[in-house]
């Protein structure tokens, strides 16, 4: 894996919190593709994508608040709130439109813009995405919950604990979209997910199923990570969907 260099990276206030970004390939290239990432993580999950997607894109990661290089602020962390730092990053970038990739929650925030935002959205990939904590399956959403509980308890001790208790909430009580809500995104969409996925598969096909002009794709033999380990069938499946969006 070739790690490149950042055209530009830095801070941006945003809705009170220091949101970290970074911007690759050429900075006036108008086809522009946000990727959000996951619960826990930050912009370094993507790291197998760089590359390839800015040889024809303007590609911006961000480190969501509270992860990585973006601070914790007074305001609670939500998806929603995620959605609406990701959309004010975009605008303050000067960028009007844009393909949003997102992964796990990061795919989450990316439903959120999709729904209660006027952003112009170019293309949406949603990668282990859920619409509800009862998409996931329960040997891995039973421990992420005692883990929420626990930090939940020591958080009154400890602050470390606190900002784990609002991590962890994004999985335990987030999000809520209902099947239906999904109607209204009209845009070309590709929904992919591993063979293994923690997201369960009936839940996987239902959010394809429920967009109105979406893709499904599941990579075999993967499991949740399907930027790491198995970038190049993803990378590849997503850069041919970008360039051939689905007619219907």
């Amino acid at each position: 894996m070739i790690i490149i260099e950042a055209l530009k990276d830095g801070y941006l206030n945003i809705h009170d919190a220091e949101i970290y970004y970074r911007i690759y390939g050429d900075s006036e290239n108008e086809n522009t593709i946000l990727f959000i990432h996951g619960n826990g993580e930050d912009w370094t999950c993507f790291q197998r994508q760089l590359e390839v997607f800015s040889k024809d894109y303007r590609v911006i990661t961000m480190d969501s608040r509270g992860h990585g290089r973006s601070m914790v602020s007074n305001t609670a962390i939500t998806l929603k709130q995620i959605a609406k730092d990701a959309v004010m990053l975009l605008q303050k970038l000067g960028v009007t439109h844009a393909a949003l990739i997102g992964f796990s929650d990061g795919a989450n925030a990316a439903l959120e813009i999709a729904l209660n935002s006027t952003f112009k959205i170019d293309f949406l990939v949603l990668a282990g995405a859920n619409l509800s904590p009862s998409g996931v399956k329960f040997t891995y959403q039973f421990p992420i919950m005692i883990g929420y509980y626990l930090c939940s308890f020591i958080a009154k001790f400890d602050k470390k604990a606190l900002h784990n208790a609002s991590i962890l909430g994004l999985m335990v009580k987030e999000p809520r979209i209902h099947p239906e809500m999904l109607a209204k995104i009209t845009v070309p969409a590709l929904v992919i997910a591993g063979q293994h996925d923690m997201i369960k598969e009936s839940h996987t096909k239902l959010i394809a199923h429920s967009l109105p002009k979406a893709q499904l794709k599941i990579i075999p033999g993967a499991n949740h990570f399907v930027f790491g380990k198995w970038a190049d069938e993803t990378n590849h499946f997503i850069l041919s969907c970008l360039k051939t969006p689905p007619k219907h």
